[in-house]
């Protein structure tokens, strides 16, 4: 289910026509090429949510967004924007349900030269559909 959700995440973020029109790429790795903005999976992980009649998972994920520039502002709405999106994902998924969706942390670092980089991190439980 984990693998099921990062696809369906990063299709949802990379449909969305505001992140389309803002970033320059959203993958699941980061990118070989692109420049920045681009928005990636910097990692995940998951446990055994599983209930005596359905089989569940409890998936982390970490999304690293990279910008570039001296203010922050441009970055602020930016994260703001994938926050909302990622929290609208339709729960019914193929082969699985998402219980709930929930922000856990968020990091931000400026980088040389001018570029900054954002961690956003999110827990999902999925039941098996």
């Amino acid at each position: 289910m984990e693998t099921q959700l990062r696809a369906a995440l990063i299709a949802w973020l990379a449909i969305d026509p505001a992140l389309s029109a803002a970033l320059n790429d959203v993958t699941e790795e980061a990118p070989s090429r692109s420049a920045p903005p681009w928005l990636g999976i910097a990692a995940s992980a998951s446990t055994d949510w599983s209930t005596k009649q359905r089989k569940g998972r409890e998936v982390r994920i970490a999304f690293e967004l990279h910008t570039r520039g001296e203010e922050g502002a441009e970055t602020a709405a930016l994260v703001a924007l994938i926050e909302e999106r990622i929290e609208t994902l339709p729960r019914p998924q193929p082969g699985f349900h998402i219980a709930t969706t929930q922000f856990l942390r968020a990091r931000a670092e400026q980088r040389p030269p001018n570029r900054r980089a954002t961690l956003l991190e999110y827990r999902f439980r999925l039941l098996e559909s």
